[in-house]
């Protein structure tokens, strides 16, 4: 039953990343042609991503803690460490780098609503960053579900 419990939880984690950072997010860019728009309900969903990822996390560590059974200790360290590395990504996204995104868009409306080349650079940056941290969050959620059997 738990072992079932780690495999539906890990598979709703892997799943909510690719739907939302892989199909929901190039949508709306796609289909809104307000950029602006699209940025912010796409933030939107990935802080709502964030903290799905937290309860996972906390989920899955208290199983393989708790409810691991026979599993051997070395492939209950493998998952540990998968489940830890994606709980630090989503924790350096979500209070890292999205807080820096946040302050540089208030300054922005601040003053005239629009990013001068300083801003914009900075904000692409951090943009830059942020989805590559998704990408390795996301590849990890394979390793993590492709591991569980």
């Amino acid at each position: 039953m738990q072992n079932r419990l780690r495999i539906l939880v890990a598979t709703l984690w892997a799943g909510s990343l690719w739907t939302i950072g892989f199909i929901v997010a190039p949508t709306l860019f796609a289909t809104l042609s307000d950029r602006v728009l699209a940025g912010n309900i796409a933030g939107s969903l990935f802080r709502v991503e964030a903290w799905l990822s937290i309860a996972c996390a906390l989920v899955l560590l208290a199983l393989l803690q708790w409810g691991a059974g026979a599993m051997e200790l070395k492939r209950r360290r493998l998952l540990g460490a998968l489940v830890l590395s994606m709980l630090v990504c989503a924790l350096l996204s979500h209070f890292g780098i999205a807080p820096l995104m946040a302050e540089i868009k208030a300054q922005a409306q601040g003053s005239s609503g629009l990013m001068d080349e300083a801003m914009r650079s900075r904000f692409g940056m951090l943009h830059g960053v942020s989805t590559l941290i998704f990408a390795v969050q996301s590849l990890l959620a394979g390793v993590l579900i492709w591991k569980q059997q």
